[in-house]
């Protein structure tokens, strides 16, 4: 286990080599994974005891990232929303099933940081679940990351407290539009 103040190459290359680290994102902390590396991603659902067929949330770089090619139409949802705390439900049919888990669908984010943007630069789309056994609170500070997980995660990257832990807002796109979810 690694602890580590910001950002560096040796987050980039502990994701890069399949780990798993926990980092403080655009809302809350999360526990991060490369969203193309199928066994990190599991790891994330065995970590977490999180229920296989939830979807995790994707966060971008840019929307060239989003594993299907999404539609103009689609794309024009994401004005005004993009980059920022907001994570839009695309609908998906040629995604890893690792990530869409069977539900067609899958939510991503582009957040509105320069520095997660830098690192998703660096790593390409990263899977973001909150940083906590599912049903639990999430973590608000990295020490409370470290006592949920231990050891499990690779690298812990210590963002401060959280003070507002309000989540992103959640929209899904259909047929008749962008439809607000939370």
């Amino acid at each position: 286990m690694i602890t580590a103040q910001r950002f560096d190459d040796q987050l980039v290359a502990v994701l890069k080599a399949g780990g798993v680290a926990v980092i403080r994102t655009d809302t809350i902390y999360g526990i991060v994974a490369r969203a193309d590396d199928e066994a990190a991603v599991e790891r994330i659902y065995t970590i977490k005891q999180r229920t296989p067929n939830k979807s995790p949330i994707v966060l971008l770089a840019t929307p060239e990232d989003i594993f299907d090619t999404p539609s103009s139409r689609e794309l024009a949802f994401t004005e005004g929303l993009w980059p920022g705390k907001n994570s839009i439900i695309f609908p998906s049919a040629q995604a890893p099933h690792w990530l869409d888990r069977g539900n067609e669908s899958i939510a991503y984010r582009l957040p509105d940081d320069d520095n997660l943007l830098g690192l998703l630069k660096k790593t390409g789309p990263l899977i973001a679940p909150s940083a906590n056994p599912e049903g639990l609170p999430p973590a608000m500070n990295i020490q409370e990351a470290m006592d949920y997980f231990g050891e499990q995660i690779d690298i812990y990257v210590d963002g401060g407290q959280v003070v507002d832990a309000t989540p992103s807002l959640l929209f899904r796109i259909t047929d008749q539009g962008l439809e607000r979810l939370r």
